[in-house]
């Protein structure tokens, strides 16, 4: 495999708003941000990845994009934007956007155009298809509800909107589209970042032919996954972006990407792939509910167990796929994860290495590294567009108002947008004044002042974990080591070994409240990692405690 500049960085996402605000108008700012590159660089993060930053409605929290090339005045200034990329070079560090360009906001210049002329060159920029019979051209659902298509007033005319119905979607098939897209990249990176996050990208091809299929609710409509999941050629569209734009600049690319087709992996991750990298969600799919979020399973640890190491298994020989637990539309996995008996410090640090001493490209979401939690909310405090969705769906299923509620403020993406936990003051030390969004009670024992005084604190084993990482010992071998599951037949042992070479890692993992008895499978020469610090061995077995994440170095023979 040929060695990449970003084989061995970790990143860390940004969700601007819920940062730092430093103005005092409850919303966070690109100046918070450069105020804490230090404490971000302390942590052993290189790579930030900047959720939108740019002019937007806020209708979908800034992914629906009103001006590709401006910054929204809540986060600051363009100015603000080239301190920020400026000062992250000064710590050797790189900053990546967020790119989402299979939609924008209804408020862009190209779609207000559409608007005033139907028939017009701008029409042409989105998807704009007759009706039939009075009704929508196919019964498609929207990811956030309700209809995707709407109709331009005036006209037996409908515009297709897979997000919400201020969120169009950009009509890649149109060579105009595609080249103004390029340039508004390129115009990005001159400015001196280092690649992007590209958003919902596989949603870029369509089936043109836009057909119905039979429903799969009672609303009588079908999911959109099911008109994208029949549509093919994709590949030409991500060629030829990234011969336009991200080969030119050596670029890191790391694709929100569902649904792979068979065999497609390499076309994607591979080393001449689309992108550099893209998210494993295979562990996110499994809280999927057969109806919605109200219904959504509890985790399974063994399917937990299996499909993390499906995705490592299928990897090897590929590239690189980017570990997460949590992102801006995911429950906190200090809850989602882990079951109410682990919800402590061990077992958040447990998780965390289970994830970041796999093969990959590590991701850290905010305040993950302090172990924050879900929010206790109630539904007058939610904001999230998807989960008030999830909410109304449910109770129109006939699901008791209650537990709808529960259910949908379990999985709400509002979860990891709570404000960040800096200390115990005021607001959790994030705003002087009144916060966007409701402030997780819990800050006053989970925050970011309070963790650093504490050795054993999870924020200073999250630094211990990416030194140990990225130790001029281990990184060749956390980065380029195979992986190979490890005592399988074991219930709620979670354990794998990298090599590389002659240098074997061992990373067992006890996931239950009880001890174990675990016999090896292999002697070992020292124990190099743990998150206990007693570490109990009775001849050729081991002695797990709840909770416990033990490290150990053998010699390949």
């Amino acid at each position: 495999m040929k060695r990449k500049w970003w084989h061995d960085k970790v990143a860390y996402q940004i969700y601007p708003k819920s940062f730092l605000d430093t103005n005092g108008d409850g919303i966070g700012d690109l100046k918070g941000i450069i105020s804490k590159l230090d404490y971000l660089k302390e942590l052993g993060i290189d790579i930030i990845w900047l959720s939108p930053v740019y002019e937007s409605p806020f209708v979908d929290q800034g992914y629906d994009i009103s001006d590709y090339y401006k910054i929204a005045e809540q986060f600051g200034t363009m100015d603000d934007f080239d301190t920020l990329v400026a000062e992250m070079k000064k710590r050797g560090m790189h900053l990546i956007m967020d790119l989402v360009v299979n939609h924008c906001s209804d408020k862009h210049e190209w779609f207000q155009k559409a608007l005033a002329d139907p028939d017009g060159p701008y029409a042409g920029y989105f998807y704009f298809r007759e009706g039939k019979d009075g009704k929508a051209p196919s019964n498609y659902r929207s990811y956030f509800g309700g209809s995707a298509w709407t109709k331009v007033p005036g006209t037996n005319k409908y515009y297709l909107h897979t997000f919400a119905k201020e969120q169009p979607d950009l009509n890649w098939e149109n060579p105009v589209v595609r080249k103004k897209i390029y340039e508004m990249i390129n115009w990005w990176f001159e400015k001196g970042i280092s690649g992007f996050r590209i958003d919902a990208i596989i949603n870029i091809k369509k089936n043109l032919d836009f057909p119905s299929f039979p429903a799969d609710g009672d609303d009588g409509l079908v999911s959109c996954d099911k008109m994208l999941a029949s549509a093919h050629g994709i590949g030409t569209f991500l060629e030829e972006m990234k011969h336009e734009t991200f080969d030119k600049y050596d670029a890191f690319t790391v694709g929100e990407v569902f649904h792979l087709k068979e065999d497609e992996l390499r076309e994607f991750i591979g080393e001449d792939g689309h992108f550099s990298t893209k998210f494993d969600f295979s562990a996110h799919v499994l809280s999927y509910g057969e109806h919605g979020w109200y219904d959504a399973p509890a985790l399974d640890f063994n399917r937990w167990r299996t499909a993390l190491f499906d995705t490592q298994k299928a990897d090897l020989t590929v590239g690189f796929e980017a570990n997460i637990i949590e992102n801006h539309d995911e429950p906190r996995g200090a809850t989602h994860y882990l079951p109410a008996h682990a919800r402590n410090e061990a077992g958040v640090k447990m998780l965390a290495a289970t994830y970041f001493l796999l093969r990959g490209i590590p991701f850290i979401y905010q305040g993950q590294e302090i172990g924050m939690t879900n929010c206790p909310f109630e539904l007058e405090d939610i904001d999230d567009i998807m989960t008030l969705d999830n909410y109304r769906y449910a109770v129109a299923c006939g699901f008791p108002e209650e537990k709808a509620f529960a259910g949908c403020a379990r999985e709400s993406r509002d979860n990891a947008r709570t404000p960040m936990q800096w200390s115990d003051a005021e607001n959790a030390g994030f705003t002087t004044g009144k916060p966007w969004l409701k402030v997780n009670p819990n800050y006053p024992e989970i925050n970011v002042a309070r963790q650093e005084k504490e050795y054993g604190s999870v924020l200073n084993f999250y630094r211990r974990l990416l030194c140990f990482r990225k130790s001029e010992e281990y990184r060749d071998l956390l980065t380029y080591g195979t992986f190979e599951p490890m005592y399988e037949d074991q219930e709620r042992i979670f354990a794998f070994k990298r090599t590389l070479g002659k240098q074997c890692l061992t990373v067992i993992c006890n996931e239950s409240p009880a001890e174990r008895f675990l016999t090896l499978k292999e002697d070992y020469e020292e124990v190099v990692f743990v998150n206990l610090p007693q570490v109990t061995r009775i001849g050729d077995n081991l002695i797990l405690h709840p909770y416990q994440l033990i490290v150990v170095e053998t010699t390949k023979k």
